[in-house]
Order: structure tokens, then sequence, then C-alpha cells
């Protein structure tokens, strides 16, 4: 008997910004996701081309029929379908996306689409600030419903916003500009409400739209282990778990904030403005499956607040120092586990921990859309790319997986981050994910030829043989 299901949806990931290019091809507008690429296009690689996607598409998809992908978890853009944010609505992006649908289709490849990641129309940036705005909420759902009318009779697979509990932290993607901590954190606060709502609306619109549609949420997943057994630095750890990720989950789950969020809303005198009806919009957001994205776990100590660290003083933007309502939690290194050249921990068994927790949490069934290993892979002369490390990675992972599933947790499928070397926002095309390696350098767009690692051939197994062979 297998340890996973026969229907697991196997597959793999991407993001618009991160493999398309055309970044202003076809009526195409500017995204955030693309300004600030641009402000790096002296010292690496930015969206104008990244994987050239959109050049390649056709070769690309014969690629994942090739590794026996179920399902492609991919993103549109919504300044491609809309470049303005709110405005018209361009034939050609529309075009566009159908022609990707149409050909995962016709490969038996299950299109699982993404609507926003990362990719704000920077139009509304200027118009709006963004999410700051109520307006943008309306936006948002307004094309969510063109997107399901449009594609909704092939699409049935939805998420709706990519890592909103990690892209409210980065002040670059939610341009945030404010010099001011405590003013940054109360936008902040008022953006997250605003993505709250937007994400509720969505998940309505899917379930009067899309027959049979599934939607759900991405969340970047949070494992945070106490340094030491002290019941403070347990609590740190817990509260670290909350405060970044659990308080997400449970607004999409039950429509409100929790009793310790909202603690900390009101003691930092950021609570985001609301409406009449609001808590009957978000209670529509209750998801039909919870998206997992893991890379990595944590570790911290507790730092009681002091003159030092006043609570009042708190910004997500450090590393070093985070908040709780009742101390600060720091970073520590947690010695008992390696980690990339990139500084990430992998920790295999923190996927089990996560998925457990999560479905006991919830209730709901649970995929993971991203679990990956980014390295500097080396192209040899005579076009191989031995990734034995990457390999290694996925396999304690998907062993992971199958641990979960046996423990009880109903796991409906995986695909890892990423199915093609893409984009990185700050490596560029020095940090590879993918199973298919893209010639090109940062400064150097070479061949751009598609080049399958090692990886490629024993994740190709893996599904062939639905997880039995790791």
């Amino acid at each position: 008997m297998s340890r996973f299901p026969a229907d697991f949806l196997w597959g793999a990931s991407s993001s618009a910004f991160q493999i398309e290019g055309g970044w202003d091809e076809d009526g195409k507008g500017m995204t955030v996701a693309d300004y600030n690429s641009f402000k790096r296009s002296n010292r690496q690689a930015d969206s104008k081309t990244a994987s050239a996607f959109s050049h390649h598409r056709e070769e690309d998809i014969e690629l994942m029929a090739e590794l026996g992908m179920k399902i492609y978890r991919f993103s549109l853009s919504w300044a491609r379908i809309i470049p303005d944010g709110d405005g018209e609505i361009n034939p050609k992006g529309l075009e566009f996306y159908d022609n990707v649908i149409n050909r995962l289709k016709e490969k038996d490849i299950q299109p699982f689409v993404t609507l926003y990641h990362f990719d704000l129309p920077y139009a509304l940036v200027t118009k709006y600030c963004g999410w700051l705005d109520r307006r943008c909420v309306h936006a948002f759902e307004r094309y969510a419903r063109i997107c399901f009318a449009r594609f909704g009779d092939r699409v049935k697979y939805w998420q709706v916003i990519n890592e909103q509990n990690l892209m409210i932290r980065v002040d670059e993607r939610m341009n945030i500009e404010e010099p001011d901590a405590w003013k940054a954190d109360r936008m902040r606060a008022q953006m997250d409400y605003h993505m709250f709502l937007a994400h509720a609306l969505a998940v309505k619109a899917c379930h009067e739209l899309v027959e049979g549609g599934k939607i759900g949420p991405a969340v970047s997943s949070t494992c945070t282990y106490p340094l030491t057994p002290k019941p403070e630095d347990v609590w740190s750890a817990r509260m670290n778990d909350y405060m970044k990720t659990v308080y997400c989950l449970d607004m999409h789950c039950y429509g409100k904030y929790s009793g310790i969020y909202m603690r900390y809303l009101k003691e930092r005198n950021i609570v985001p403005a609301a409406e009449e009806g609001d808590e009957d919009i978000l209670a529509y957001g209750k998801p039909d499956y919870i998206a997992v994205n893991y890379y990595r776990t944590l570790c911290t100590s507790y730092l009681p607040a002091d003159e030092a660290h006043p609570a009042g003083m708190r910004t997500y933007r450090g590393n070093e120092v985070d908040f709780d309502q009742y101390g600060y939690c720091r970073d520590e290194r947690n010695t008992n586990l390696a980690a990339s050249e990139y500084g990430a921990q992998i920790d295999p068994m923190g996927l089990r921990i996560v998925l457990n927790d999560y479905y006991a949490r919830y209730h709901l069934p649970l995929l993971i859309t991203e679990n990956g290993l980014g390295m500097a892979d080396t192209l040899n002369e005579d076009g191989t790319v031995h990734d034995d490390y990457r390999i290694d990675y996925l396999r304690a992972h998907v062993q992971a997986c199958a641990d979960a599933v046996e423990d009880g947790v109903e796991l409906m499928g995986y695909s890892p981050w990423s199915f093609e070397d893409l984009l990185s926002s700050h490596q560029g095309f020095r940090k590879r994910y993918g199973f298919v390696y893209i010639d090109r350098e940062d400064m150097d767009l070479k061949t751009m030829k598609r080049i399958r690692k090692d990886s490629f051939f024993w994740y190709r197994n893996v599904i062939r043989t639905n997880g039995e062979e790791l």
C-alpha cells in the first residue's frame, strides 16, 4: 500500500514575476515586484527577462509533462490582466494565460493558480498607496472575479494571496517607506486587514463562480523551537509562531483576530480601521484547504522589554529582535541543525511538526506549495548539473510528508519550489532552486537553454512511483 493517496498531487511551483519576463509586453503594466527588481538591476538580474517563460512556455510545459507533474502551481500577474490595477482589462493578458492553461490541460497537468504573488500593480501604489486604501480591496475583488469568470471552467484549484503573513513584514513588498517605526507599523496593520478582506471576498467569489472550485491561502509557515526549556524561552517560541503565522491562519479560518493578537494591536495602538459589515465579509473567508510554504525552522530566546527596547518601538523590519506583546524574542542559532550556504537551517522534522500542528488546529486539508533548497548550482562542461544536495534535501522532506500522512494528516499534494531556476528577489540567479537549470547568469543571458538537473530525474521517479522510491 502506498504511503500517499492514489490521487496525490505531485507538482512544482513558480511565480509570475520570477519566471515570465516580458514585463511590459502586450500591454502589461509595471508591478511593485518589477519596481523593486529594477532598483537592483545594476548588480543582479531583474524581472525584465527573468527565466523568459513568456517566450519558452511551450518548451517548459513539455518538460513539466516529461517530469510527470500532476499540478503546476503558478501565479497570474494582476498587471498583465489589468495593467493599472482597476481600469480596463487587457485582452492580450487574458489570452496569455488562456494559452498557458490550455496547454497544461492538454498535457494532463492541473493548473493551480495563485492570484497575487508579491506583484501588486504599481499604479495602485501611486493612486492609493496600495493596500493602505480600501479601494485596493475592491480592485482586487474585481480582478479575482474576472479571473474566475475567464479561467474557472478549466482551473479548479486557486490560491488567493501568497504568503501574506510574510509579505506584510517586508517594507519593500508593501511599498512602505515611512521612516517612523510606529507609523510604519500602523500602516502595516491596516494593509494586513485590507488583505484579509480581499482574501475573504475572493473566497466568496470563487465559490459563486467556479463550479467545484477549491480555494485557500498560502502561508509562510513557521516552526520555532525555544533555545532552552525555560518557560520564558518556550513562550517566546510560541509567540514567534503566533505573531508571524498563526494569527493569519486564525483570521482566514475564523474570520476575526484572536484575543492575543488583538491585545498586541491595542497595546501598540495600531488597531486597523474597520467598517460596518466587515465581520460578515470576513466570515466568508474560511478556506477549503491551507497551502504551506516551508523552508526552515527558527529558534528563539526570551528578551524582556526594558528601557532599551520599549514595546512601543517594535518594528517587524529587523531580524535580530522580534516583538511579542509580553516582551521580545531574540533569534538564535539552532546548533542541532545544518544550514544551507544561504543560512537556512535544514529541518525535515519541522515540516512534519508544522503539518501536524496546522491540521490539528484547523481540521482542513493541507497542501505543500513551496519547499526547496536554494544553491549556487554549477553547469558542468558536459552539460550536466549534479545537485545531490538538493535530492538529499527533498528526499528528507518528502519522507516527512509521508510520516505526516501516516500520522493522520490529510495532505493533498507536494509542489516544491521550483520547477525551473527563477529570479530570486535578492540573489538573482546566483541562488537556484529548480529541477531545470536555466543557462543564464545575472548579467549575461547566455543561451537561456533548459537543462535537466540530476534532481529532475530523481523527482520524476518519485512521481512515477507515487513516493515509494525516494
